[in-house]
Parts: structure tokens; sequence; C-alpha cells
């Protein structure tokens, strides 16, 4: 956010009265000022108490209760001012708690912004690449850390609630270089859960604005992950069971769950009907309506989610996709409606905003000995990764997983990592790469951003955290302290820790 003069746009400083808005003379209620003084050097003085050298009830109600136009956005905002007692009395400079421009609150602005570090470091060393800035398109990050979207199953027929707000928010005052609404469903059969997040209706647009607002009052950054379920539609929170169907009792849709074929996730979950030609034009359609209302609510990045085995995801594989169409069957096919969304959304975007994609690398079915068909693999992941650099994605945020029951997941610190390196160094400079899962630690993501001590290691350009972010909000922070990184907070936070300002203001008349 760009620093803002202190009296650019201020509205003259009203006087007492409201008739003399230039002057620091008041109203007829104001205490005469020809008055002697008294001489506060004598101890046994007799103060007067004559009327005119009271400040009566009168003038004391004017000038608590005066309302000044706030200079940014007209909100009225109560300002006491004291009554000026002497003709020649001068007052102290006022020191203004400037407003974050551009949002209807008021609210302190951040400048630098949390999450950037300081320059020079006091301990003159340099900054750790993970705390560099990084420019995508429009945008500045401040630090290369962002919030991976993480869905909270907590919303009513796709409507934020306050839990919401409180997630996000306490998020967004701690410094991330991007924080990333959780998976929001572009239809109504497109959530995982019925208390999943949407989009599908211009109605969601008003309460998603509301996490928009705050980011940028805070001058952070903040995106949203369009998406559609497909097969793993209509089921039950997670903490209440893995993966059971979410009836029509509870709220579900278990038979208006769709997918590339008629094959469900898991015996426990709906079986889909396969998509009709229609119904693939449909959700095109859809989901650019869903983009459209994600940049009419402000947000400054869109990502498509085409991992995790949700609808686009599952066009991907061939574990899954067994269409014979124009949509199924070779790798041009499969990776079809990924384009046609690609294209879609870049065309309708602004040019200055950054396009995410995320993808899994791979299905993970390629490490289970029992499975022998086909499956997505890194390789594809590579082929794919340079069709979408070419049609104008700026980050590729690689994942893994979630095609198939059949996956065997090999774990570990930063498990997903490998891939990513490897999809960065086929796609090289023509796109960023991100990576995604258990970096548990600020030496461990400074690794993976600067590089290792392997000298073909190949460093990527940011990194994500999900659950790190859950138990910490302050995450940012944390990672930080680890590096021996001094970074700036926000100031409600950091002045707990600081001290207070040392500012001494010098003495002038009120402009």
């Amino acid at each position: 956010m760009s620093p803002r003069s202190v009296q650019k746009g201020l509205p003259p400083r009203p006087s007492f009265d409201g008739k003399n808005p230039s002057s620091l003379e008041t109203g007829p209620d104001r205490t005469r000022q020809d008055q002697t003084r008294p001489d506060t050097t004598r101890h046994d003085h007799q103060k007067s108490t004559s009327a005119d050298e009271k400040v009566g009830p009168r003038t004391m109600a004017a000038y608590l209760n005066q309302r000044i136009v706030h200079p940014h956005h007209g909100i009225p905002v109560s300002r006491a001012e004291t009554p000026a007692l002497e003709k020649d009395a001068k007052c102290v400079e006022p020191i203004w708690n400037k407003a974050a421009e551009g949002v209807p609150f008021f609210t302190p602005e951040q400048d630098p912004v949390a999450g950037t570090a300081v320059l020079p470091q006091p301990s003159g060393k340099p900054v750790p690449k993970l705390f560099t800035p990084l420019k995508i398109r429009g945008v500045e990050m401040p630090n290369r850390i962002w919030v991976s979207p993480m869905c909270q199953y907590s919303a009513h027929e796709g409507f934020h609630t306050p839990w919401h707000i409180a997630h996000y928010g306490g998020m967004a005052q701690r410094g991330p270089g991007l924080m990333m609404i959780e998976a929001t469903a572009v239809q109504a059969n497109g959530r995982i859960t019925p208390e999943d997040s949407g989009i599908w209706l211009d109605a969601h647009v008003d309460t998603l604005k509301k996490h928009v607002d705050f980011a940028h009052s805070q001058g952070a950054l903040i995106g949203i992950q369009l998406a559609h379920a497909g097969r793993k539609a209509s089921t039950v929170a997670p903490w209440l069971s893995a993966g059971a169907t979410a009836t029509e009792e509870v709220g579900g849709w278990p038979h208006d769950v769709v997918g590339p074929a008629e094959e469900p996730f898991a015996d426990h979950y709906p079986t889909p009907r396969a998509m009709t030609l229609a119904e693939i034009a449909r959700f095109k359609v859809d989901f650019l309506a869903a983009v459209s209302r994600a940049v009419r609510a402000g947000f400054d990045v869109v990502e498509l989610h085409f991992a995790h085995g949700y609808l686009v995801s599952s066009f991907l594989s061939p574990a899954v996709n067994r269409r014979t169409d124009q949509y199924g069957g070779s790798f041009e096919n499969r990776v079809r409606l990924a384009l046609e969304l690609v294209e879609a959304t870049r065309a309708a975007i602004p040019d200055d905003m950054p396009l995410f994609v995320r993808i899994s690398a791979t299905d993970w079915l390629d490490t289970n000995p029992a499975w022998n068909g086909d499956s997505w693999t890194a390789e594809e992941s590579i082929k794919l990764a340079r069709l979408l650099a070419v049609r104008g994605v700026d980050v590729l945020d690689v994942s893994s997983g979630g095609n198939h029951a059949q996956q065997k997941v090999v774990g570990g610190p930063a498990y997903q990592a490998p891939f990513a390196k490897q999809i960065k160094a086929a796609v090289g400079e023509a796109m960023l790469v991100s990576t995604v899962g258990s970096i548990k630690t600020g030496e461990l993501a400074e690794k993976i951003i600067a590089g290792g001590d392997d000298e073909h290691d190949t460093p990527l350009d940011l990194v994500a955290a999900g659950r790190m972010f859950q138990k910490n909000p302050g995450l940012v922070w944390a990672w930080a302290d680890e590096l021996h990184t001094d970074i700036h907070v926000a100031h409600q936070i950091g002045w707990g820790f600081g001290g207070r300002a040392l500012k001494k203001p010098g003495k002038s008349s009120i402009p």
C-alpha cells in the first residue's frame, strides 16, 4: 500500500461553532480569551470562579461531540479537541493515526506491510530468500510464504460465517505473502460437503468481499481457489467420517454427483453420473461466471483447483477418466477441459492479475505394487505444466494424490517438493513453481526456496503452508525468528514487543 500524505485530502478543520473552519476561533460558547491568567507560579493564589473563565458544559459538550468527516472515506469519526484558553495558545503538532485507504472502516495503515523484512537487518546479515519480495504481474508479495487453501466446512449454503472472518482475519494480520481462500464451489453440486464455501451465486460476493476488504486494510494480498469436487462431492465433514455420503436429510445431493465416468472414488462414496457434453459446457459457463464474481469481489489472485481427485483432476487421470469422447483417452483429450478453463479464465481476468493452478503431480499409484494400470505421473505433469505456462498461468501450485483410493503416498518432510523441483527444472523461468505439504520449519522452507547443498538442486519460487498456519496464524513471524530475521509486524501487535514510538512532535498551530 502506497504511503499517503497526512495532509492530502484533509477537510478544513471545523471550528466549534462550525462557522470558521480555518481558524482557532470558536463559537459564542467559547471561553473568553482576554481574561488575566492566574499566576500559576504561586501556591497561594485563588482561582477565579467567574462564569467567563469557566469552560461551561455547553462548550465541553460541543467539543466532545464534535464530528468530523474521516479524510479517507467520509465516515464520521469522533475527535475531541481541547478548547484553546489563550489567544496566543500553541498546540502540539497533530500526529495522525493514519487510516488504511480504500476500505469501508477505520484501521491503521500498515506501512510497511506485515511480513516485510526490515532493511537493513539490524544484524547486518543478508535477508534470507524466503523473506525477499516476489513480484507476480501487478502484485508484489512481501515474502515467499503463502497460506494454502484449507476447507473449513463451516459455510451455510455457500455463505461464509463469522468463523471464516476470524480464521482468515487472524492470518491476514500476521504477514503471509498471500492468503488463499479455501476451495470455493463454482456450482452448488461442486461442494465437497454441504458446508463448503460457494461462489455460484452473485449473492456470495458480499460475504467474500469482507475478507478482501479486511486483507487489503492490512496491506495484505488475498486470493481465492475456485473448485468443483466432482465425484468426491456430497460427503460429510472429515471429523465426522472419512468420506461418508451426505444424504438429503443432512443437506447432501447424492443423486447429483458428477464425474468423468460412473465410478465412485470408494465404496462408501456416492456413485457419480458421467457428465454429458452439455453438462461439461454448462460447467464451463458456470466456472467462468465464478471467475467474474471473484474479480468483482476484488481478489488479487485466482487459483484453479485441478488437484486431489476433484472434478478437473479426475478428468486428467487415466486411472479415473474412462471416456471415449474428446475429453478422454489420449493425454491431449484428458487435459482438454483444464486447458479450456485456463484459457477462458486468463481472458476474463485483468492482465495484471496473477493466475495460479494447483495440480496433483502424481496419483501415487505407481508406488502401489498391486496397481497395474495407467495413472497420472510426474512426467505428464511436466507436459501439462508447459502447456499451462504458454497459456498465461503464473504459478503452478504442486501438490499430489487424491485421485484414487488405492494410492500409496510416500510421505515425509516436504514430500511433494521433489515433484515441484522436477517441474521447475523443466519449465525454468516460463512459470513460477510452488510446493506445499509437511513444511514445518523455516529452515526447511528456506532450503526449498534458496536451494540445497547439491549444486543440481532446483530452487523453487515460493512455498505454501496449510496446517502450520492453522496451528499458528503467526507462522511467518515464527519462521522469521527461527531464521534470525527481523520483519515488520502489524502496529497493533508489534508495538507491545518493540515499545512505544520515540517521536516527539514539535509545536505548531493546528492547521
